[in-house]
């Protein structure tokens, strides 16, 4: 059995997860960078109420081949490890490396802007408009003034639909999405406190709303490709403002354990950004932050490629 494939997507899994840790960037954009993306949406679009169907008619081998189970399986761990390990050294970067870590993400959601833009085969006026549609999209959702929505079943509901859809798609946070929402500690707090009636709506949201988003998703792709790809690079361009290195914080969020995280925050130029936090503005290492990252998404593009060839 050849496990190099399988380390490979273990590794796109670790990236991935990595990526989700971060209210603002987007495990999707790396399933796209890397190649996997539709295969991903092909994977769990199979997860309906007819696949249990399918295991009773075609047994648990047939079933498990279709659902592509273990591509999943494999992308997923890699997500869990990577949360389970890279969490508190994400955050320790975040709380005192803020500058080199958001150009380090910036400079991976720029180039992936590029490598999905290269995906386009022509280009035109509803091109250009739908590249327009989706900035538009982007900057409202990532600028969006936060709700402070009560945590009722109905409501964790309704953000866990919108919130995985977010992580399927290039450019917008699923975790950013409940913070928006108002629900990111509520959802925190049930995860905690193991508050199963919260948490069976918020699973049952998640589940409904990934399998209706891939199903969507990869429709689009199949029938529109260059329009849909057009929009998902509006997307990413849009929700740049929100991984600039510098932003001046307006409003927090305070977190169960009465900590605070930012909420409501303002893209500002580095000198402003001194003037207004007294912190350095670390030009070197956001240069050095944007090129490492910018290095990671080629690095990753290319190993895609080669795979893509060896196969």
């Amino acid at each position: 059995m050849n496990f190099k494939p399988l380390l490979r997507l273990f590794g796109i899994g670790l990236v991935m997860g990595a990526a989700e840790i971060v209210p603002g960037v987007s495990g999707g954009s790396i399933a796209f960078i890397t190649g996997i993306y539709e295969r991903l949406l092909n994977a769990i679009k199979h997860f309906t109420p007819m696949l249990l169907l399918k295991l009773k008619n075609d047994g648990v081998k047939a079933t498990w081949v279709a659902v592509d189970a273990n591509f999943l399986l494999t992308l997923m761990s890699g997500m869990v490890v990577s949360v389970l390990l890279l969490a508190s050294g994400l955050n320790y970067l975040l709380e005192n490396q803020p500058v080199m870590i958001w150009s380090f993400f910036f400079g991976l959601v720029l180039l992936s802007v590029w490598i999905v833009m290269g995906r386009i085969t022509r280009f035109g006026p509803d091109i250009g408009f739908a590249i327009g549609v989706g900035i538009a999209f982007g900057y409202v959702v990532t600028s969006a003034v936060p709700l402070n929505l009560s945590p009722t079943p109905l409501n964790l509901f309704l953000g866990g639909v919108i919130a995985i859809s977010a992580w399927v798609l290039p450019g917008v946070s699923g975790s950013f999405i409940l913070l928006i929402l108002g629900l990111y500690r509520f959802v925190i707090e049930a995860i905690s406190e193991l508050n199963l009636m919260l948490l069976v709506s918020f699973a049952a949201g998640c589940g409904i709303g990934i399998v209706v988003f891939s199903h969507l998703l990869s429709r689009l792709l199949a029938r529109y490709q260059n329009e849909t790809l057009a929009v998902l690079t509006g997307v990413m361009l849009g929700s740049l403002g929100k991984i600039w290195p510098w932003r001046h914080v307006s409003s927090y969020q305070i977190r169960p354990d009465g900590s605070q995280t930012p909420l409501v925050e303002t893209p500002v130029l580095p000198n402003v950004y001194v003037d207004l936090t007294g912190a350095n503005a670390d030009i070197g290492l956001a240069i050095a932050g944007f090129l490492l990252g910018a290095v990671a998404v080629l690095g990753l593009h290319l190993l895609a490629r080669e795979t893509a060839a060896a196969q």
